[in-house]
């Protein structure tokens, strides 16, 4: 935690003009926010909707790729690393030996797993959205969802 009270000189005494706290300013409320990281500075939106229709179409179109991805994230891999070179070719052997069938020594985490998954959607979604057709289709998509959203938090 960094709290620093910054001051001002104000004749012979120095008066607190501005407080800054690291907590406070990392933190985030209960919703889906996105944080954008740019050269020069940041920008946060909070509580966005989250966009699960364009989510679910385009892991829908995805699919192989995420299935190839995962199929790479979960190949077997010697748990020990670096290995001696006796190792290595006794892991060659291995290999050669399962050939397609891939005996697990270690097994991926599910984490590591689900990371290819994604990268692959991103991977799919951004080749998508680079068809103009498809970006200007979405973007008429997402004006009609806010057109029709019902208001939430409206004070009388």
């Amino acid at each position: 935690m960094t709290k620093k009270i910054y001051y001002e000189k104000k004749g012979r005494r120095y008066v607190p003009v501005a407080e800054y706290d690291s907590d406070f300013m990392d933190s985030y409320t209960k919703g889906t926010h996105l944080v954008m990281c740019y050269p020069g500075g940041t920008s946060r939106r909070f509580n966005i909707n989250p966009d699960y229709a364009g989510l679910i179409a385009a892991s829908r179109v995805a699919e192989d790729a995420i299935s190839k991805a995962v199929v790479a994230a979960s190949e077997m891999r010697p748990h020990n690393r670096p290995i001696t070179e006796k190792q290595k070719k006794a892991w060659e052997a291995l290999a050669k030996a399962f050939g397609n069938d891939r005996y697990y020594v270690e097994i991926p985490s599910a984490r590591e797993i689900a990371e290819a998954g994604v990268k692959a959607l991103q991977d799919e979604a951004k080749m998508l959205y680079s068809n103009e057709a498809v970006r200007k289709a979405y973007d008429h998509f997402i004006l009609m969802c806010e057109l029709t959203k019902e208001p939430q938090n409206v004070k009388s």
